[in-house]
């Protein structure tokens, strides 16, 4: 894996603790030469993952609406910042530039991404791992509503499976490298 796209929330969350694990995810990628992809952001969490792995000289990459990037949320210290039209051009540019899709804690935008790029394997579009951190349980409600979903026959137990879900930062990367 050469890099990872990361979805994340454009706030911090009201714990300290998405925070610290945004940047130990940055720093991570770093150390272990990594590229992220992400997206393009200078606030929330994806502020704080891009501001980290910059610091330990990492390889960052955003992609970025000119909506976005016109509201000033765009990161200016960037190794590069591809600025798109849609905010579906920016999933689709992200999904190319990515060996595989890791999420952290977010929002709706973020869900949105997740989705869409564990959708993109449903469909074969891609053979691309995906992976949910679930930091503290704060996935367990989505969680158990994927489990729903194959209890009730509306997403196939393997679909269900191919979304690599862990509590661990670093097994969880482990476990994208390895897919």
């Amino acid at each position: 894996m050469k890099s990872l796209c990361v979805f994340c929330g454009a706030n911090p969350g009201n714990h300290p603790r998405y925070l610290k694990v945004a940047r130990e995810l940055g720093a991570l990628l770093a150390r272990e030469n990594i590229t992220l992809v992400y997206g393009g952001g200078r606030v929330g969490l994806m502020g704080a993952l891009a501001d980290a792995a910059l610091a330990d000289g990492g390889r960052v990459v955003g992609v970025i609406p000119q909506l976005l990037l016109d509201k000033e949320v765009g990161h200016s210290g960037l190794t590069e910042l591809h600025v798109v039209d849609t905010m579906a051009r920016r999933k689709q540019v992200m999904g190319d530039l990515s060996d595989a899709f890791l999420t952290l804690p977010g929002g709706i935008g973020t869900m949105d991404e997740l989705f869409e790029a564990w959708t993109w394997t449903q469909l074969e579009l891609h053979r691309k791992p995906c992976g949910l951190l679930n930091q503290e349980g704060y996935y367990d409600p989505l969680i158990a509503f994927i489990d729903r979903c194959i209890e009730e026959g509306f997403l196939r137990p393997r679909h269900g499976a191919a979304l690599l879900v862990d509590t661990d930062l670093e097994s969880l990367v482990r476990k994208l490298r390895e897919h």
